[in-house]
């Protein structure tokens, strides 16, 4: 929020059948299609994120999208106790461009450091605007008003309420940069394990994802995409699908190929016939995996300079003990449980789009640049979708359904993709090489540090350029696609907290054979486990314990906290170190800005049958004010699980022909009875602020697991994932 600007307090907007899913209504169709349009005012009005209506319900609007992470419940136990109300009045609305403002994408760990304090302000400046009115109503100070549920008392029993100053009436108000932050020792529900109410309905089988919806003009959809990257349609055959019963239409543009039909199961017959009706024409792939590795090596862009320090050299050099290790991540994927899916029409010349995107700002202006017409003709309505954490097909999938409603307009298109079409058209993780050289003293601190890092873009998220949709690209008159996105993403996390004199940081941007974006923590996975992997390797040849390795190394006490808070809870000074047990920490604290994590791993190794299993993770996890400890908890187990299935079993794999990991059985993730005992415990610090939390295991977790794998077997491996097949049994 903005020190100065306008501001206004909204009152009886529309009904609150609107804010959140009926309970007569089990196709959710009124949650997501009777929300009437009424554009925020922009950033710096208080209504663009709290509105007050008759009835005396609370709405709290955010431009984050809920993800399962739980930053809907959050986000209300925020409004609720800032502004001093039961949380029962309290409903929220998210990611809609015709209700919400403009917060960009759900990412990075930001929805509560960035929508929270938005909210808390406007909240808090509501407040005190509302008990200024009841001051002058009441005729007594601020100082004598008691608030309650949006009921303030003043003197000599004198009472009104929120609902009764508003009296119907919009007010306009300068923010006076004097409305005080409730303090926390008041909290009635932040840092409480308020329920969320999503999973209520989950586990209740109730419509919840946008798949769930249903509209009564509603056709269905299937994309053929093309069978691998740059492929050209060469002919297709039209006449044996579209003979095909239900089938209303096939739609080509370019190499782009759709067909629609009256029910889903006929979409499907339709798709798979198409797949025999066309003939492309196929570029290889390259280069293969066996040369992947060496090819970003000498391919590789001018290196940037993240980092450097002319002594950086010297100081390892003259270290007594130096060590330089390379470790290596392959191309991982997010494996959503869920194919994409959105729904779309095309009314009037004006677009609707129901899509899971993390963003319906920038899902909303790439539309636009696609169909070439104003912003305000296109509206786009978050609903949730099969999770990803991080930019997988729901962007796309958007696009798609668009493109097809356009040549069908005047029904609602829903568009799912089948499973081959999300796991070998998402943008993968990227597969990365990491190169870390350091000097320790013969007192175990570190006096200089050097890495090297080679990766492909972590960040081509749809903004605003069509060519960032993938089916832009196939169009007959195609959009460009400008990679961009490099940076960043790729070197997060690289740089160590660890107090180190001389460091140097060079990045080697590398154009890749297969499709990346944004996956789970971005560059900031492999990173810390190449930099958590060194540093036990550093511990053993300087001969140290690797918790006081690190704790020497740090200065940071909130960080030495979480160490020393998970030496305790694990009991590592009494545990037995011998046997077919080892036992792996590491830490980090997530983009150096967000939240501390350690954790300890522990792997038992079967020496007759040449394998091992991860039986056990502990963390601790410590982001400032806890909003809700069973969302941190629950994201913080999510994250370490599935860490552990990238770190112990998953790669894309490729030949010259595309992506062979088509289905669950070609790419394999963590099955139910190969997930270890989990626990989590958190530091909270009520009296900070919230720090984001929800990517903070990625990294931690697979350094860890290597680690223990080292403490189990002997076997350093450096490259993921960690299989049976590369332990020196």
């Amino acid at each position: 929020m903005k020190t100065t600007g306008q501001f206004l307090i909204g009152f009886n907007l529309f009904p609150l059948l609107n804010c959140s899913p009926s309970e007569k209504d089990p196709s959710i169709l009124q949650a997501y299609s009777g929300i009437p349009e009424r554009p925020h005012g922009g950033r710096d009005l208080i209504d663009s994120w709290i509105r007050l209506d008759a009835e005396g319900h609370v709405t709290i609007l955010t431009g984050k999208k809920e993800l399962g992470q739980g930053i809907r419940t959050a986000l209300i136990q925020i409004a609720a106790d800032e502004l001093e109300v039961d949380i029962q009045r309290c409903h929220i609305i998210n990611g809609d461009t015709g209700q919400t403002a403009n917060e960009g994408y759900t990412s990075g760990s930001n929805s509560i450091e960035g929508s929270g304090k938005a909210i808390r302000e406007a909240a808090a400046e509501a407040k005190l605007f509302l008990l200024q009115l009841a001051s002058a109503k009441l005729e007594c100070s601020l100082e004598d008003l008691n608030l309650s549920d949006g009921t303030i008392q003043g003197l000599r029993n004198k009472k009104t309420s929120y609902w009764e100053l508003l009296d119907g009436q919009y007010y306009e108000k300068t923010i006076s940069g004097e409305a005080p932050i409730l303090d926390h020792k008041r909290h009635q529900y932040v840092g409480k394990p308020i329920p969320r109410a999503d999973i209520l309905e989950l586990v209740k089988g109730k419509a919840h994802f946008v798949h769930d919806l249903r509209f009564t003009d509603m056709v269905h959809a299937r994309v053929l995409h093309p069978p691998t990257y740059g492929a050209r349609l060469l002919s297709i055959d039209k006449a044996k699908v579209e003979a095909l019963p239900g089938v209303l239409g096939i739609f080509v543009d370019g190499s782009f190929i759709a067909v629609i039909a009256e029910r889903e199961f006929q979409a499907v017959k339709a798709w798979e016939k198409l797949k025999e009706a066309t003939v492309w024409e196929k570029p290889s792939i390259n280069p293969l995996p066996d040369r992947l590795f060496a090819d970003m090596r000498s391919k590789a862009q001018k290196p940037e300079i993240i980092e450097e320090n002319k002594n950086t050299t010297s100081q390892i050099n003259q270290s007594p003990f130096r060590l330089k290790s390379t470790y290596q991540r392959p191309y991982h994927m997010h494996g959503s449980a869920g194919p994409s899916c959105a729904l779309a029409k095309w009314e009037e010349e004006k677009l609707t789009v129901w899509s899971p995107t993390q963003g319906a700002y920038p899902l909303q202006s790439t539309l636009a640049d696609l169909f070439q017409v104003e912003l305000t003709n296109i509206r786009c309505i978050g609903v949730p979708g099969s999770g990803c954490y991080g930019h997988n097909g729901a962007d796309d999938v958007s696009a798609e359904a668009a493109l097809i409603a356009k040549a069908f307009p005047g029904k609602t298109i829903r568009l799912q993709w089948m499973r081959e079409d999300e796991h070998q058209w998402e943008p993968y993780g990227s597969a990365m090489i990491m190169e870390l050289e350091a000097g320790v003293s013969k007192e175990g601190m570190i006096q200089a540090w050097d890495s090297k890092i080679w990766s492909d873009s972590h960040s081509t998220r749809p903004r605003g350029d069509a060519g960032h949709f993938i089916s832009a690209r196939n169009l007959e008159n195609p959009f460009e696609f400008k990679k961009g996105g490099f940076s960043g993403g790729a070197y997060r996390n690289a740089i160590p907290l660890y107090d180190i004199p001389a460091l140097n940081l060079k990045l080697f941007n590398y154009d890749g054979p297969l499709r990346s974006s944004a996956l789970r923590g971005l560059g900031a996975y492999a990173n810390i486990f190449a930099l958590e992997s060194f540093m036990d390797e550093l511990a053993e040849a300087s001969d140290m314990d690797p918790f006081a390795f690190r704790i020497n190394n740090l200065k940071d006490e909130r960080a030495i906290a979480v160490l020393e808070e998970l030496k305790s809870k694990v009991n590592w000074n009494a545990m037995g170190r011998s046997g077919n047990k080892g036992y792996g920490i590491a830490f980090a604290k997530y983009k150096n800005t967000a939240a501390y994590f350690a954790l300890m791993a522990e792997v038992e190794k079967d020496p007759e049958r040449k394998s091992f299993k991860l039986k056990r993770m502990v963390g601790v996890i410590e982001a400032g004010q806890c909003i809700n400890p069973d969302g941190i908890i629950n994201q913080t187990e999510g994250g370490m699980i599935q860490s552990a299935s990238w770190t112990l079993i998953e790669a894309v794999k490729y030949d010259e022909h595309g992506v062979l990991s088509k289905d669950w059985n070609s790419y394999s993730i963590l099955r139910t009875n190969d997930v270890p005992e989990v626990e989590v415990y958190v530091i909270n610090r009520p009296e900070l602020p919230p720090l984001g939390a929800g990517e903070a295991a990625q990294g931690p977790v697979a350094a860890a697991i290597a680690n223990a794998v080292f403490d189990c077997t002997g076997t350093r491996v450096r490259e993921l994932p960690i299989t049976a097949e590369k332990i020196n049994w």
